[in-house]
């Protein structure tokens, strides 16, 4: 079976398994706040998944921040030890889609649509991917709670944060067209 392997790919697909471990092991507890409660690790997966394929698995950073997009803002993770598992770049990519958790949620909501046109094209991409998988989320098992108002000021928020995104993957912006157009006619 070795002999299968492309010894390029080797070093990439351990530092994929070893995020993807880390992801798990941080978020083992999380669940997603749908009606099914859902391992959170799946939210995780999506986003590694849709980013992968979009970009045919071309850069393992990217798909690294896909798993580890949360680490920093909903686990005990700090940018220091993602920095010495993962390196600097992965590191740098997870900060930079991370929320400040000490703000209130609207002003989380409202920077994340105002600074979003600033952030790197690798972070673009992780936007989609995440807004992407949450709308998916929302149709396919509602949050308990939730009123179809709030139910449609996210898909219009997700829509509105996405926007400086487009322009970077034809793929990824189809990907969340189509969850968008999805999920708006759910709760529109």
């Amino acid at each position: 079976m070795g002999e299968l392997m492309n010894t390029d790919l080797a070093p990439d697909l351990v530092r994929l398994a070893r995020a993807a471990d880390y992801a798990a092991r941080q978020h083992i507890a999380q669940r997603r706040k749908g009606e099914r409660a859902e391992p959170y690790v799946n939210h995780l997966t999506e986003v590694a998944a849709l980013l992968a394929e979009a970009t045919d698995g071309s850069d393992v950073v990217l798909l690294m921040g896909g798993l580890l997009h949360d680490t920093l803002e909903d686990t005990d993770a700090t940018y220091e030890d993602l920095e010495q598992r993962f390196g600097p770049e992965v590191a740098a990519l997870v900060a930079e889609v991370t929320d400040d958790k000490s703000l209130p949620k609207e002003e989380r909501k409202r920077l994340q649509i105002e600074k979003t046109p600033a952030k790197s094209r690798r972070a673009k991409l992780l936007k989609l991917a995440d807004k992407t998988s949450n709308l998916r989320g929302l149709v396919a098992s509602p949050p308990v709670g939730w009123t179809e108002a709030r139910l449609r000021d996210y898909v219009v928020w997700a829509n509105d944060v996405v926007q400086s995104c487009r322009g970077l993957n034809p793929r990824l912006e189809a990907a969340f067209d189509e969850a968008h157009e999805t999920a708006s006619r759910h709760f529109g």
